[in-house]
Order: structure tokens, then sequence, then C-alpha cells
């Protein structure tokens, strides 16, 4: 059986980790522009007593969409980290079980 280099292991799993920190990061991203457009609309509905919808019906109704794409951008955000970071498990997983000594290394 050939010899194995750990540190070409471990710079893997390395990578795949700074990865998955990179999917974390998109992931926080992706969770704050899904709640602005809610904070948006708790502003509006708690300031609705002073304003009529007759006046700035059209404001209105760019502000809900504009609300409703940066609810979409954030949840695809939200799905495409977590679909990542389910990827990246999965590929440390591999390597682990494949490296035995790799599982003294890790934490549980």
């Amino acid at each position: 059986m050939p010899e194995i280099d750990k540190s070409l292991v471990i710079s893997k799993v390395e990578l795949l980790l700074s990865e998955k920190m990179a999917s974390l990061a998109m992931l926080r991203t992706g969770i704050a522009v899904f709640s602005l457009p809610f904070s948006v609309l708790t502003v509006l509905i708690a300031t609705s007593n002073f304003y009529e919808f007759s006046k700035v019906g059209v404001l209105l109704i760019v502000v809900y969409s504009l609300c409703a794409a940066l609810a979409g951008i954030g949840g695809y955000m939200v799905y495409r980290s977590l679909k990542r970071i389910h990827i990246l498990d999965q590929k440390i997983e591999k390597i682990k079980e494949h490296y035995k000594f790799m599982n003294h290394l890790m934490v549980e």
C-alpha cells in the first residue's frame, strides 16, 4: 500500500473547511437580505394611519415588488448556501472514512 501524504490530505480538508466558511458567510448574508423586506413591511404597516393608499398606491406597489424581489433573492441565497454546506460536509465525511488518521483530528 502506498504511503499517504498526510499534509496533502489535511490541506484538502482545510480547503473544504474554508469553502464551508464562505458558504456560511453567504448563508448569513442571505438571512439578512431575506429579513430586510419584513422590517420594511413592518414599518409600512405601523405607519399606515399616516397615508392613504389611493395617494401612494403606485409607490406602495413598487415597494412591495422590491420587497418580494429581496425576499426571493435572500431565500435563494439561503437555499444555495445550505445545499453547498451539505455537499461540503459529505466530502469531508468521505475523506474521514477513506483516511482513518483524520478521525482523531476532527471534533465530533
